[in-house]
């Protein structure tokens, strides 16, 4: 199985980040995690990110705040796919970080999910894992019928609760 790199422009993300490494554990899918900076350490990422194909990587994770250049930078120098989690800032919320992660210039696509929205980072590279591992595919189809299940169970008691008004 290809493993997932997830990469973070600081060690002050990890917060958030925990959550992709999680569901990447929980799913059984092999990952790194690493602090990289766009701006800092540009050669180091450009280096990871250039030779993470022959490494065993599958999907890279990137998650940065503020001008959040971190994903864009690894899917310029990569053909792996690259999904970028924008972060919370104080000054702007993450919006910045947001706008920044998402408005890539053509030829050089980041797939984003939402600020601090490393869960669905994780699922998301799952997916794409899962799109030539039927083990993999098959955790996500469980996955989502448990979900449906618990949707189902919550409007059910609902039902029972407006009987009672």
């Amino acid at each position: 199985m290809k493993k997932v790199a997830v990469i973070m422009g600081s060690d002050s993300d990890f917060p958030i980040v925990s959550k992709a490494v999680a569901e990447l554990k929980a799913y059984g899918v092999p990952y790194e995690c690493r602090v990289m900076s766009a701006h800092r350490t540009p050669s180091a990422a450009c280096d990871f990110a250039s030779s993470a194909k022959d490494e065993g990587f599958g999907v890279i994770i990137c998650a940065a705040g503020m001008a959040a250049h971190l994903a864009g930078v690894f899917a310029g120098h990569t053909t792996l796919p690259v999904i970028g989690i924008p972060m919370k800032s104080a000054a702007l919320d993450g919006m910045d970080a947001l706008l920044a992660t998402v408005m890539m210039p053509p030829g050089v696509p980041v797939a984003t999910v939402g600020i601090d929205g490393a869960k669905n980072a994780a699922l998301l590279a799952i997916q794409i894992l899962a799109v030539s591992d039927e083990g993999l595919a098959k955790k996500l189809a469980d996955e989502k019928q448990k979900m449906a299940q618990s949707v189902f169970a919550k409007d059910k008691a609902l039902q029972e609760k407006l009987e009672m008004l």
